[in-house]
């Protein structure tokens, strides 16, 4: 993808921007360095910082502050809790923590969309703001940036995600659902110990829990209708911890992921009651914790046409893909405001968490340019 001269100081810049982003990583609500380091070239490039009670994380804005239009383009900033096995000369320098989904990734281009905006503000048909959102591994971000009332007021929101398994120089969206709405949910077993030569002592956890495991595996095949796309999947179970005692505990814990909100309450309300049958049938103790996490990204279909549309003027292909199951805070945005959030080539070969995952760069200006475009058109439709 080819970048113009004028562009290349800040292709450059940001490019390197973001190797120090992911060499110094951060967790969830723990971003102090990286909104530090945002702060500090928004700030050299006289970028307006909006003024909010954020604890990390930061807002920018171009264009005239007293217009009614406003369009909002999103990034997000932290790190997930994994050891970087990428063998990239700028890996991560902090321990136990690595940029593994490519948040790096968004916060420079989106920080290269700021700074091409703030080239041309003066011509901007309204305003534009720049989201560095923390804690979306976590699902808290989003939450907590539109409890500042910063957003109140905006016509649109875009989101940006790089996606591995896309090619570098093209980008895809769809309308409707994009990702899944992500739950996540514990199961406590409470039954009665005994020795394990002597189980009629005892009420035994470890059989229940092979109960609940076979039951559980129901909810879709029996419960979801075959074209509404679902998944529920165990990932943890612990009980006991020596060879000839039966524990009173067994405990396991898994994620449901659901594009349809009434597939969503279903799911949860029918292992509700497959659990107290079972708990009733063995008479033991069966608590659920249920986590709720984002719900679907779900985008509408103009604003999706529209940001399609312009991914040739940044020399992009433009792509309908397929919804994923993924899950992404980008959601709770859109249940205030219209939005569109697009998946950008990052040209693998690792997927998303994995410890060797890592970016194609060559995707990066070019995302920058597009955001900036985006925005700019958007502003125009809206007048």
């Amino acid at each position: 993808m080819k970048i113009r001269p004028e562009h290349q100081d800040i292709a450059q810049f940001i490019q390197a921007f973001r190797l120090e982003l992911h060499r110094f990583p951060e967790l969830s609500n723990h971003e102090f360095e990286t909104t530090a380091r945002i702060k500090a070239v928004l700030d050299q490039y006289q970028i307006r910082i909006v003024d909010l009670p954020l604890k990390t994380g930061l807002v920018a804005e171009l264009g005239d502050a007293n217009s009614p239009h406003l369009v909002v383009l999103r990034s997000d900033i932290d790190a997930l809790p994994i050891e970087e096995q990428s063998a990239v000369d700028y890996v991560s320098q902090n321990a136990g923590v690595m940029h593994a989904c490519g948040h790096d990734f968004h916060a420079s281009a989106a920080l290269g969309a700021a700074i091409l905006l703030k080239k041309i503000e003066h011509t901007l048909p309204g305003r534009v703001r720049v989201l560095f959102q923390a804690a979306e591994e976590i699902f808290e971000g989003a939450p907590a940036l539109l409890a500042t009332g910063a957003l109140d007021d905006a016509a649109v929101i875009f989101g940006i995600h790089n996606d591995p398994t896309l090619p570098v120089g093209v980008l895809g969206s769809k309308a409707g659902a994009l990702t899944a709405g992500v739950d996540r949910f514990d199961i406590t077993i409470s039954g009665t110990g005994s020795h394990a030569a002597r189980p009629h002592d005892g009420n035994d956890p470890v059989i229940i829990l092979g109960q609940v495991i076979g039951a559980v595996q129901t909810l879709l095949s029996r419960n979801v209708p075959s074209d509404h796309n679902a998944v529920v999947s165990i990932t943890q179970v612990h009980s006991g911890s020596t060879w000839n005692v039966i524990p009173d505990k067994a405990w396991l814990e898994g994620t449901v992921r659901t594009f349809n909100q009434d597939t969503r309450e279903l799911i949860e309300r029918r292992l509700r009651q497959i659990l107290q049958g079972i708990g009733d049938a063995f008479e033991a103790t069966i608590t659920l914790n249920w986590l709720a996490g984002p719900p679907s990204v779900v985008n509408d279909a103009e604003w999706v046409e529209f940001a399609l549309e312009q991914a040739p003027s940044a020399g992009f292909e433009a792509l309908t893909v397929q919804a994923s199951p993924i899950g992404e805070d980008f959601a709770f945005y859109q249940q205030q405001m219209r939005g569109a959030f697009i998946m950008i080539g990052s040209g693998g070969p690792y997927a998303l968490h994995h410890p060797a995952f890592r970016v194609d760069d060559r995707a990066l200006f070019p995302t920058a340019d597009y955001l900036h475009r985006l925005a700019v058109k958007a502003l125009e439709k809206l007048q």
